[in-house]
């Protein structure tokens, strides 16, 4: 049992499904992101996969992984974050959502969840952003990746990040990196989603504003 355990939960295994995400905290929002392509094994099966989750106007979580399980994880986060605000009348703090969904993953370590998830906001402590394993660990960081395309977006994030980033220096390290990723992981591409979160809430970048960036940034633009 425990050898099997391993095998089921071993990054490695889970880096197979393919798929990059990334989330980066900044002095003044969250910047939350993702790439389109779902894979099985070498054939692109989709080419506008939803991996990036709005939940409430202040938090999003990214997901890496099995869809089916992606999506089930989704739902559950998004009605309990519900619930919480019709209960207490506040949005439910970013550590507390990614300790919820640790729990949910935890207790179904025996029969996992394939995923990698990011969980990320802003909440009346600033930014954060949470890295959650299929076994149910909940790890906050000032910026992470996931996903097949991760070893490429923490190369980008390692060399340029810093701890005074803005949200829009915080955005263009985030295309970067996902630039970077769809360049050279096969099962990521197919243009990204990105989501600004900050005090005046949840934000999305449009398409447009993505290839002005890249072409600010002097990088190509993604194919669809």
């Amino acid at each position: 049992m425990v050898d099997a355990l391993s095998q089921t939960l071993n990054p490695e295994t889970l880096k197979k499904t393919g798929t990059t995400t990334v989330g980066l905290t900044a002095k003044d929002g969250a910047v939350i992101g993702t790439e389109h392509r779902a894979t099985m094994g070498t054939l692109i099966a989709h080419k506008d996969t939803q991996k990036l989750f709005r939940i409430g106007n202040h938090m999003a979580l990214t997901t890496a992984g099995l869809v089916g399980d992606a999506q089930i994880l989704a739902r559950y986060l998004d009605a309990e974050a519900k619930l919480y605000e019709m209960k207490r009348e506040q949005p439910i703090p970013i550590k507390s959502a990614a300790t919820l969904m640790a729990n949910i993953l935890n207790s179904r370590k025996f029969y996992p969840y394939y995923v990698q998830l990011i969980v990320g906001g802003w909440d009346r402590e600033g930014a954060h952003v949470f890295s959650l394993d299929a076994a149910g660990g909940s790890i906050p960081d000032k910026w992470t990746t996931t996903g097949s395309g991760s070893p490429y977006v923490f190369g980008v994030l390692e060399d340029h990040y810093k701890d005074d980033i803005t949200a829009t220096e915080a955005l263009d390290l985030a295309i970067r990196g996902l630039n970077a990723a769809t360049r050279r992981d096969s099962a990521s591409g197919n243009g990204m989603d990105l989501a600004v979160i900050g005090p005046r809430g949840y934000q999305s970048v449009a398409r447009e504003e993505i290839d002005r960036r890249l072409k600010k940034l002097g990088l190509p633009p993604i194919p669809a």
